[in-house]
């Protein structure tokens, strides 16, 4: 039985070492994994293992439509979506899954990753980030000290914002709640995190931090691929952001900043 399904949507990516690096660190059986490389209008060979699945868009959907069509032949009890950048602690797939509760979206502890040398960088982690409105134009998450040294003994606790690049819940949760990244308002690539978050209090459910394991992210001086300068199929980040905004922020502000003590 697939214990797990790990999606990973790549544009022009590092998804095959991601991919390597989940499987030399896996401790799920050989019949418990499967990982999903979702090559998004382009196409590579992909790693010989029978854990590997491949999935080639001919045509660029964008980073949330490689998600969903990742999720859609998933068969695994749970899901976890990666960037195509990304290294993994030994048994994160494990620690992951054994703790996620039923209405859960589970992150772990982020640091950052040098893709030259595919090595964790000596930069401090981010822990919790406070889901807050930047410049008054769009949902973001920012550093929460306050939050990381009320927690910093509690090793699984709730957050408020998660960077998004990984993340696993149930796959019944995704089916029950989440159903799938929508394409229209938000376009094909940015708040992917913020739908799934507010898709998810509203539902009863938490988004939680396990900082019982860790994965190294691409450091922002590497440089990005599924963004908005995929010229078969361009983001609109501005309207994307507005979108968001005008959808939850009341929500946001009525019912969310009182729950986490936000002044307004």
């Amino acid at each position: 039985m697939i214990k797990l399904s790990v999606i990973i949507p790549s544009y022009h990516d590092l998804v095959n070492k991601t991919a390597q690096s989940l499987l030399d660190n896996s401790e799920l059986g050989k019949d418990e994994l499967e990982i999903i490389c979702v090559f998004d209008g382009y196409w590579e060979t992909p790693i010989a293992d029978p854990r590997v699945k491949v999935l080639h868009l001919g045509k660029s959907r964008g980073m949330r439509g490689a998600i969903n069509a990742g999720v859609a032949i998933a068969k695994g009890e749970f899901l976890m979506r990666t960037d195509a950048h990304c290294s993994f602690a030994k048994g994160f797939d494990r620690v992951m899954i054994e703790t996620c509760e039923p209405n859960w979206i589970v992150s772990a502890r982020q640091f950052y990753l040098d893709i030259k040398n595919w090595k964790r960088m000596d930069i401090p982690p981010i822990d919790h980030q406070k889901l807050v409105i930047q410049g008054g134009k769009r949902f973001s998450g920012m550093a929460w000290k306050e939050r990381d040294d009320e927690m910093k003994d509690v090793m699984i606790s709730e957050m408020m914002a998660m960077q998004g690049s990984v993340w696993v819940m149930p796959h019944s949760w995704w089916d029950k709640v989440i159903g799938e990244l929508q394409i229209e308002g938000y376009g094909n690539l940015i708040q992917d995190s913020t739908e799934m978050i507010f898709k998810t209090w509203k539902a009863g459910g938490k988004m939680m931090l396990n900082k019982n394991t860790w994965f190294a992210h691409r450091h922002r001086d590497f440089g990005r691929t599924h963004d908005t300068h995929n010229p078969e199929n361009p983001a609109n980040c501005e309207a994307g952001y507005k979108y968001a905004l005008d959808t939850w922020q009341d929500y946001y502000l009525k019912e969310i900043c009182p729950k986490w003590g936000l002044k307004i």
